[in-house]
């Protein structure tokens, strides 16, 4: 019984629009990523390693311990480095995605502000009438009847 409960509490779970709509969104945000992170490193990052003589950022680093070369010439141990370049293109990619993010969530709700003032407004719903208005209303009405 409890593991059939479990599996049912779990169908739940996964089938409701909400978690299904989160996977889509990571599942797309995955490649959108890809396609910002090859835009910096292929396009952008380019003209600015030219612009600063013709450095490419992912080989920048800090050499802490040099690579240990044998009699042979062959590496025994290699170097020991903090790989800031990395980082620094790491951190470009970054800033690139949560632009495009911006840039997007503002397009959307723009032009869900244009919708909304596209959309006419409901005519407001008369007052209900206050309790001296109805009996006025019912002593005109006495009234018109005698007449």
């Amino acid at each position: 019984m409890g593991k059939s409960k479990f599996l049912q509490d779990f169908k739940a779970f996964a089938m409701k629009g909400n978690v299904i709509d989160m996977a889509v969104g990571i599942i797309i945000g995955g490649a959108f990523g890809k396609i910002v992170s090859s835009l910096v490193a292929n396009i952008i990052m380019p003209p600015i390693g030219l612009l600063v003589g013709g450095v490419n950022f992912t080989d920048l680093k800090w050499v802490l311990k040099a690579a240990k070369v044998g009699a042979d010439g062959k590496e025994i141990a290699p170097a020991v480095t903090l790989d800031y370049g990395q980082f620094l293109q790491a951190t470009f990619d970054f800033l690139i995605i949560a632009f495009s993010i911006f840039l997007f969530i503002r397009l959307i709700t723009n032009l869900m502000a244009k919708k909304r003032e596209e959309t006419p407004a409901a005519p407001p719903v008369p007052p209900e009438p206050t309790k001296e208005e109805v009996l006025l209303t019912e002593i005109r009405d006495l009234l018109k009847e005698k007449r």
